[in-house]
């Protein structure tokens, strides 16, 4: 069997960026997961003593707090600034701009519609900046009950398929008078799909390695299930099942914007050995 990684995979720019940051702050803590890589997480705690608290209000004034890569709501940046607290920001300059677009557009009159999951840390971020509100949305059918003024923005999640977000695009252009498209998808993104769609049209068996909460690694696991039934969704090489590769003759891998190289490695490494 022969393996073969996709052409774009892996930590992305804001990730490395963030990653970065962490690993010059040390003896600090980020204000929920930096990224969503269990693994790289313990690392840094490990390695740079960067540790992670999931309440903004646990900061004294003083200490050194780290802003996750997704953001964080603008109400909750406002009062750490407030408490004193030495922020250190590593949201991903891909997701601030959707942050800026929210609210500029909110304060110009337009209707302000995410297309996204609104549980998502980025989400709930991006939602904070829209003055007067948002809605967020994950299917055009969603649009059907909500009433629209004629002027619509309209903003995407970083991390999600460009076909998805055209849906939601052409189910508002014939419906309203005035509809702003901001393409807030990211170019890691669109690489990182448009090459597991290409491996995976050839491949008889896939794995996309990372994390199980990663948004842009289970749209990369969506894709390639599209093409190549046998495609499996692995945390690290720790998830490997050797019948997976049985009778098979191309193993494609790739793997999520927050997965970092080391655990691709684990996982290339620990496949190889099983078919020599």
């Amino acid at each position: 069997m022969k393996i073969e990684l996709a052409e774009n995979y892996g930590f992305c720019f804001g990730v490395k960026r963030a990653i970065k940051i962490a690993e010059e702050n040390r003896n600090s803590a980020t204000y929920g997961p930096l990224i969503h890589n269990s693994k790289e997480i313990s690392r840094l705690e490990k390695d740079f003593q960067v540790g992670l608290t999931e309440d903004y209000k646990t900061f004294k004034p003083g200490d050194k707090a780290i802003v996750r890569t997704h953001g964080i709501p603008k109400d909750e940046l406002a009062e750490l600034y407030a408490s004193k607290v030495d922020v250190v920001d590593a949201t991903c300059p891909y997701v601030t701009k959707p942050q800026q677009i929210c609210q500029e557009m909110s304060e110009a009159g337009y209707d302000i519609i995410i297309f996204g999951d609104e549980v998502h840390p980025e989400i709930r971020g991006v939602k904070s900046y829209a003055t007067y509100g948002a809605k967020v949305v994950t299917t055009a059918e969603e649009l059907e009950n909500i009433k629209l003024g004629e002027k619509i923005a309209l903003v995407a999640q970083t991390t999600r398929k460009v076909e998805d977000y055209m849906k939601i695009v052409n189910y508002l252009i014939p419906r309203h008078k005035e509809v702003r498209v901001f393409n807030t998808i990211c170019n890691a993104t669109f690489e990182n799909q448009e090459a597991v769609r290409k491996l995976s049209k050839k491949a008889d068996v896939m794995i996309i390695i990372g994390g199980k909460n990663s948004s842009n690694t289970k749209q990369l696991f969506s894709i390639s299930t599209e093409n190549c039934e046998d495609s499996y969704h692995i945390e690290d090489e720790k998830d490997i099942d050797f019948m997976w590769f049985k009778n098979k003759e191309l193993c494609g891998i790739s793997a999520g914007a927050s997965t970092p190289d080391w655990i691709i490695q684990n996982v290339v490494n620990l496949i190889e050995k099983s078919i020599h």
